[in-house]
C-alpha cells in the first residue's frame, strides 16, 4: 500500500484526533437506555443563564476546570487547539491575537490592537499593542508574530493545511505591524488568528530542539502530570493586568456525567461537556455557561476512492436514504441530541431553506439494486470504536443499512490511534463515524477541510471540482447574505453528490458555578481565563 508522505500523515493525524474526540467520545453514560424524542428549539445557544452580581473581583484561589480532553503538548503546532482537545489550556498560556465575540457574532482584536483588510479581503494588516511582553520578558513584536507563524507552519500545525496554500507573503513592516498578503480573497481570515496560528509563542520557545511553552498569556506552566492534571500559575506581568486567580488546574474526567456531578457538588468550578444527554440535563438544571452549536457533528464518512463501494454515487445515495438521523439518535443517545441530515440544523444562523436528501427506503433499495446489477455485491465494512455509544451506533447503523439490502460487517477498533491510521493515513475503511464540527463563526474552515479534494482532513477522498469551486467562493464571501447563498449551493451539491452522510449537529456546553466570574468565550468553543475570578 502506498504510504502518505510524513507531513500529510502528521497533519491528518491532528485533524483525525479532533474529529474522533468530538464524535464517538461524546457518549452518554447509558447509551440507548431510553427512547425519548429529541427536543428541538428549546435550547438557546450562546450565553446560558443569568450570572448573579458578584460584586468586586476577588483575588486568589485556584480554578478547577474539568476539561474534555488533555492537551498532550502545550505546543500550538502539536495540539489541535479547540475546546474539545485542550485548546483552552493553550490559550491560557499564549492568549490569541483575535477573539470571536459569540454574542456579537464577529471577530475582534484581543492581543492585537487591530486587524484591517482591503476591500477584496486579500491583504490584511495586523497592528499590535504597545508594550506587550512574553512571560520571559522579551517583546511580542511584529518579528515575533512572523517568526511564530512561520515556526507553526514549518512544524506542520493542523491549520497549515489551510494557511500554506493561501498565504503568499507575511511581512513585518515595522515593530508593531504585520501585513499578510493572500493568494485568494479570504473573508474569515481573522479566524486563523483566533485559533492556533494566532497563539504566538516566544522566539525562545522554539530556539532549542526541546520546545518550551513561553507565551504572552495570563498563565505559565506550573506542573504537569500526564493523564492526571495540568496546573498553570498566574503570569503577574500579563498585558491586561495581573490575573485575579493564583492558578488554573485542568483535569480530564472520562465521563461527562462525572463532570456534571463535580460541578453540582463544587469539586469543579468549570466543566466542558458534549454528551447530548448530559448537556441536556445541565441546561435543564439551570447551570450558567456557554452553549455552542456545531454542524456535521455526527456523520458517517464514506470512502469514495476507486475500488471502494462509495466510489459509486448510487451506493452513496442509497446509504444516505437509508440512514435515519432520528433513529440513530434514539438508539445511541436515548433520544437526546440534534438529529438531522442538513449541514446546518434549524438552530443555526446558517440553516438553509434547501431541504436535505431525506429518508426514503424504497428509493434506497432501487439504487442499491441498480448497483448490484453492475457487479456490486452489497457488502460494506463499518468502522467505529468499542465504547458503549459507539457499539450502539454500530448496531443501529448495521440494521438501517441491512433493511435496504446492504450486508454490513463491523470493524470495532478500540484505539483512537489505530482508527486515525486506518481512516486518514491507510484509508482502510468503507464507512466510519466522525465529526467535522463546523462552527457558526467560520463555516469555511471545517467545510474546506472535510470537502475539498486536496485537503488533508478529507478522509473519504471525496473530489468534485464544483465543490472545490464553491468552497473558494465561500472563502471570499463577504456578509451574511452572500455567505448564505453559497452555503445554499453547497447544500444542494451535498444532496446531489453525497460526499458523506450527516446524521446530526452537536452541542457543547462550557458550564460554570454561580461564584465563577469573568470567563470569556471565544472561537472553537475555547475559553479565556485572564479575567476570571472566584467569588466568596
Amino acid at each position: 500500500m502506498k504510504r502518505a508522505p510524513r507531513a500529510r500523515a502528521r497533519l491528518a493525524a491532528a485533524l483525525a484526533a479532533a474529529a474522533l474526540l468530538t464524535s464517538a467520545c461524546a457518549s452518554p453514560d447509558d447509551a440507548g437506555s431510553g427512547e425519548q424524542k429529541s427536543e428541538r428549539g428549546r435550547s438557546t445557544f450562546g450565553k446560558v443563564g443569568k450570572q448573579p452580581d458578584g460584586g468586586e473581583p476577588v483575588r486568589g484561589g485556584t480554578l478547577h476546570f474539568a476539561d474534555y480532553a488533555e492537551a498532550r503538548s502545550l505546543s500550538p503546532a502539536a495540539t489541535y487547539a479547540t475546546g474539545a482537545s485542550g485548546g483552552s489550556a493553550l490559550a491560557a498560556v499564549y492568549d490569541v491575537l483575535m477573539r470571536y465575540d459569540t454574542a456579537a457574532k464577529k471577530y475582534e482584536p484581543w492581543l492585537a490592537e487591530s486587524l484591517r483588510s482591503t476591500d477584496d479581503a486579500k491583504t490584511w494588516t495586523l497592528k499590535l499593542r504597545d508594550g506587550v511582553e512574553f512571560s520571559d520578558g522579551t517583546p511580542l513584536d511584529a518579528d515575533a508574530v512572523v517568526g511564530s507563524i512561520e515556526w507553526y507552519q514549518e512544524n506542520k500545525g493542523a491549520d497549515t493545511a489551510l494557511l500554506a496554500p493561501n498565504l503568499a507573503t507575511m511581512e513585518a513592516t515595522d515593530d508593531s505591524t504585520v501585513v499578510f498578503s493572500l493568494r485568494n480573497s479570504w473573508a474569515t481570515f481573522p479566524a486563523m488568528l483566533a485559533q492556533a496560528p494566532g497563539m504566538i509563542v516566544a522566539p525562545a520557545a522554539y530556539a532549542d530542539k526541546m520546545f518550551e511553552p513561553i507565551g504572552a498569556g495570563p498563565f505559565t506552566l506550573g506542573t504537569y502530570a500526564p493523564q492526571e492534571e495540568l496546573v498553570l500559575k498566574a503570569n503577574k506581568n500579563y498585558w491586561k493586568g495581573e490575573p485575579y486567580l493564583d492558578a488554573l488546574r485542568f483535569t480530564w474526567p472520562q465521563a461527562d456525567r462525572a463532570k456534571l456531578e463535580a460541578l453540582n457538588d463544587g469539586t469543579a468550578d468549570v466543566v466542558y461537556m458534549r454528551s447530548p444527554d448530559v448537556v441536556d440535563d445541565a441546561v435543564k438544571e439551570g447551570h450558567l455557561g456557554e452553549l455552542t452549536l456545531t454542524g456535521l457533528g455526527n456523520m458517517v464518512v464514506i470512502n469514495t476512492r476507486e475500488g471502494r463501494p462509495g466510489a459509486d454515487l448510487r451506493v452513496r445515495k442509497a446509504m444516505a436514504l437509508a440512514l435515519d438521523p432520528a433513529l440513530d439518535t434514539e438508539r445511541a443517545y436515548g433520544g437526546k441530541g440534534l438529529p438531522g441530515q442538513e449541514i446546518f440544523p434549524p438552530e443555526s444562523r446558517w440553516h438553509s431553506e434547501v431541504k436535505p436528501i431525506g429518508v426514503d427506503l424504497d428509493r434506497a433499495r432501487n439504487l442499491l439494486t441498480e448497483a448490484k446489477k453492475d457487479g456490486y455485491d452489497g457488502t460494506l465494512t463499518y468502522m467505529d470504536g468499542t465504547d458503549p455509544v459507539s457499539r450502539a451506533k454500530a448496531v443501529v447503523t448495521k440494521a438501517m443499512l441491512e433493511r435496504v439490502g446492504f450486508k454490513v460487517e463491523l470493524d470495532m477498533v478500540s484505539s483512537i490511534a489505530d482508527r486515525t491510521a486506518k481512516t486518514y493515513v491507510e484509508h482502510d475503511f468503507d464507512i466510519s463515524r466522525g465529526a467535522a464540527s463546523v462552527s457558526e463563526s467560520d463555516p469555511y474552515h471545517r467545510l474546506q477541510s472535510v470537502l475539498n479534494s486536496k485537503s488533508y482532513g478529507n478522509p473519504g477522498g471525496y473530489a468534485n471540482p464544483e465543490m472545490d469551486r464553491l468552497l473558494v467562493e465561500l472563502q471570499g464571501a463577504q456578509g451574511e447574505a452572500e455567505t448564505q447563498r453559497v452555503l445554499d449551493d453547497i447544500q444542494k451539491l451535498f444532496n446531489e453528490d453525497v460526499p458523506l452522510v450527516n446524521l446530526g449537529a452537536s452541542a457543547a456546553f462550557t458550564a460554570w458555578g454561580e461564584n465563577v466570574h469573568g470567563i470569556v468565550p471565544t472561537d472553537e468553543y475555547m475559553a479565556l481565563f485572564g479575567e476570571a475570578w472566584i467569588g466568596k
